[in-house]
């Protein structure tokens, strides 16, 4: 059951992501929810780094790290997409 919750969250933070981040991200719903995941994991390890402990994802600073780690994926995912593209 700690997978699903681990899910939804990750959805909801890429959703979160997606929506403050200008322009279009051409990505459906599972890879926003990979977003979410990979993103939490990013700003739980940063915040680690400037923290020096871990951080709990349900504390409103592990939301924000969360969704601060996907907007960086989320910039980086732009940045290769448009390279791809030219």
């Amino acid at each position: 059951m700690h997978y699903v919750y681990f899910a939804i969250f990750g959805l909801v933070v890429g959703i979160i992501a997606r929506f403050l981040m200008p322009g279009p991200q051409p990505m459906g719903i599972i890879l926003t929810a990979l977003l979410g995941i990979v993103g939490s994991f990013l700003g739980g390890w940063l915040g680690s780094l400037i923290h020096g402990g871990p951080i709990d994802a349900m504390q409103p600073s592990g939301w924000i790290g969360s969704i601060i780690g996907s907007l960086l994926l989320l910039f980086i995912y732009g940045v290769v997409l448009k390279r791809r593209s030219v």
